[in-house]
């Protein structure tokens, strides 16, 4: 049979299983899977439950649910390679960001929704999507592939991983494998696919000034006491300079690859308002994955509506540092807290804690397990080529796998579009572009037979 026979027929396939798996995917949209919660997480053990149920029923002969201290639920399911064949991990996670607010979703957010193509809900694309392309790989080669696949399926990575260091050294010997393919990233665009080669790190901590004892009047004291809120914007205020490039001494930046990222399309999709203007400096790409960026995600201070006439004694942030590729977590956060001391304002108290650490990510993308992924996308995708994209975002359990797995080649793939809205309101699945999504992974799985070994990376 020829490749070209070979691929239609896996195409065929595929579309015969996507009732099922559409249904499956459905299932797992309805559970309210949200991993960052206080107590127990009756609703991540559910999911992890019906992921196990869906595996089981899919055809794999060894399922587990695992979980270590007070983590998560994971579910590992395993089909043991054909004799001399490789082993491919397939990566996804059953636990979903919050909702929001519910007005702000024109449709339920965990009732999953068609609507001109999307297919709309939370974890409707991150990641209950992975899910369902690996369950579609699997049951386009009726249960039986040529190589031996490892489904392993997290239940914290939205709420910081913090358990899978134990879960990898428990059961290291279980996940290893020659090939992993994570499936939570994105594509480029509509029609257009993409390997992700690098990811930005992350630090996040809170903090705090405090510039009295207790809270004073603002007519008695005003103009002689400064109030934290007001030194708080001032210290936040020197983490950028006047262009918006991020002002901390002591982070890298990393270079990106040359693709034009039109500025119409950038302003649409980062949802700019008109007149809004960019921040930063070099191109696009090289500001959205190559360099480091920061936000202000939260500040602890009186509502506006029902604040007092009082000076504050204290004020509290949430910051959010993005790493270059290349760079390294703690020494960005100690770059963090050294700018935060040294320019906190009029000899006001700083506290700086409850770091968050993520580490970034980089990939030579090269050798046969990529060059077989991008043949396989190439012909889902009816002949488009995959680009090798960055991504601005951080997916800090990749470091600890490259870790774990070191001989391993790791292909970092995407169930998502620019239009997904992952983490926001309406997040949603383009269909059009999950069946593509789907059909590549299934034709890897066929070519890694041949083209990958334990010799052959």
């Amino acid at each position: 049979m020829t490749q070209t026979d070979r691929t239609a027929e896996l195409r065929a396939a595929v579309l015969r299983q996507s009732p099922r798996v559409r249904a499956w995917l459905e299932e797992l949209v309805r559970i309210p899977s949200v991993s960052d919660v206080d107590g127990d997480a009756p609703e991540v053990r559910r999911s992890a439950e019906a992921v196990a149920r869906i595996l089981a029923a899919a055809g794999f002969p060894e399922i587990q649910i695992v979980q270590e201290g007070r983590g998560r639920p994971a579910v590992v399911a395993r089909h043991p390679p054909p004799e001399g064949a490789p082993t491919v991990l397939l990566y996804a996670h059953h636990d979903v960001q919050p909702p929001g607010d519910g007005d702000d979703w024109h449709s339920p957010p965990f009732e999953p929704t068609e609507r001109k193509g999307r297919l709309y809900g939370r974890g409707a694309a991150d990641d209950k999507a992975g899910i369902a392309a690996h369950l579609a790989a699997y049951l386009a080669h009726d249960g039986d592939p040529p190589v031996g696949v490892t489904v392993f399926v997290e239940g914290e990575e939205e709420s910081g991983s913090d358990s899978l260091p134990a879960i990898l050294e428990r059961h290291r010997d279980r996940l290893r494998a020659d090939v992993i393919v994570i499936a939570d990233s994105t594509n480029w665009d509509i029609g257009v696919p993409a390997l992700t080669t690098s990811l930005r790190g992350l630090v996040n901590c809170l903090v705090e000034v405090r510039t009295l004892h207790h809270g004073v009047h603002s007519g008695m004291w005003g103009g002689v006491a400064p109030d934290a809120l007001t030194t708080l914007v001032r210290l936040l205020a020197t983490l950028h300079d006047d262009a918006g490039e991020v002002a901390v001494g002591g982070l890298a930046s990393a270079t990106a690859a040359a693709l034009d990222y039109p500025l119409d399309r950038l302003r649409a999709e980062a949802a700019l308002r008109d007149g809004v203007e960019l921040i930063g400096s070099g191109s696009v790409v090289e500001r959205l994955w190559a360099k480091p960026a920061i936000a202000i995600t939260g500040v602890d201070a009186p509502g506006a509506a029902h604040a007092s006439n009082t000076l504050l004694p204290s004020a509290r942030a949430k910051i959010s540092l993005r790493l270059a590729p290349g760079d390294n977590a703690a020494s960005g956060y100690a770059a963090l807290t050294r700018h935060l001391r040294e320019h906190v304002p009029w000899g006001a108290e700083v506290v700086v804690d409850s770091p968050d650490l993520g580490e970034p990510f980089a990939v030579d993308a090269e050798g046969p397990a990529h060059d077989t992924a991008r043949t396989a996308f190439a012909d889902a995708w009816d002949g488009t080529e995959p680009v090798d994209i960055g991504v601005g975002g951080s997916i800090p359990f990749i470091a600890e796998l490259a870790a774990a797995y070191p001989e391993a080649a790791i292909l970092v793939t995407g169930v998502e579009d620019p239009d997904t809205r992952a983490h926001g309101a309406d997040e949603s699945l383009h269909l059009a572009e999950f069946a593509r999504v789907c059909l590549a992974e299934t034709l890897l799985l066929d070519r890694l037979a041949t083209a990958t070994g334990p010799h052959r990376r």
